[in-house]
């Protein structure tokens, strides 16, 4: 396996629920990137996330599964769902690592925002030396102080992060939550199927 992936993009998050949005910025990082295939990793147990409530792991994994299926290059990973607790991207980065040997090579993808964040996260400087980021600008952010935050941390930590231009979409999770508890439509927020599932479900309401 490890000689037909030699770069593989990691988009992590809670994905509740999926969207548009998280899709295009995979896509696009995947063409600029060149990188062999995407894989979407649902959180089990969000550690940022103690103060809010997460809608179960399982209802966000079916949701991510459906929403990737139409595209070869995406899959989804229960890894984090699986392995129980506070999800922690070092110990999911280094379990890719043992599937994929340390030939491939992995790339997080985050959003710009969170760049400066990364110091706080669990073990970020073996973290940084297990792959590089692809950070996508989001509406409202300034390229300047990125540009500042990331040789500040290329330079004290030897992160190396690829910052990418992609398209703005403003759709975010706690928008479509806010919209379905109001009763409003999510269609073309998210993929049909999704849409459909939340409706069976009666999520977010």
């Amino acid at each position: 396996m490890s000689c037909k992936y030699k770069r593989i993009g990691v988009s992590g998050g809670t994905f509740d629920p999926i969207h548009y949005g998280h899709l295009i910025i995979a896509e696009e990082a995947r063409e600029m990137m060149q990188l062999d295939k995407v894989i979407f990793i649902p959180c089990g147990n969000p550690p940022h996330k103690t103060n809010c409530r997460v809608t179960p792991a399982e209802h966000r994994y079916e949701m991510v599964s459906m929403a990737v299926k139409g595209n070869e290059f995406f899959e989804v990973s229960s890894m984090e769902i699986d392995r129980g607790g506070y999800s922690y991207t070092v110990e999911t980065v280094a379990q890719l690592i043992e599937i994929y040997g340390e030939d491939t090579k992995l790339f997080f993808i985050i959003g710009a925002d969170v760049i400066p964040e990364l110091v706080t996260w669990k073990q970020f400087e073996k973290l940084f030396a297990m792959c590089e980021f692809i950070a996508t600008l989001r509406p409202g952010y300034d390229k300047e102080s990125l540009y500042k935050e990331i040789k500040y941390l290329e330079s004290n930590y030897h992160a190396k992060i690829n910052l990418l231009n992609t398209p703005l979409i403003e759709i975010s999770s706690t928008m479509i939550r806010n919209r379905v508890k109001s009763g409003k439509s999510v269609k073309y927020l998210v993929p049909y199927e999704v849409e459909e599932y939340i409706k069976e479900k009666g999520l977010y309401l």
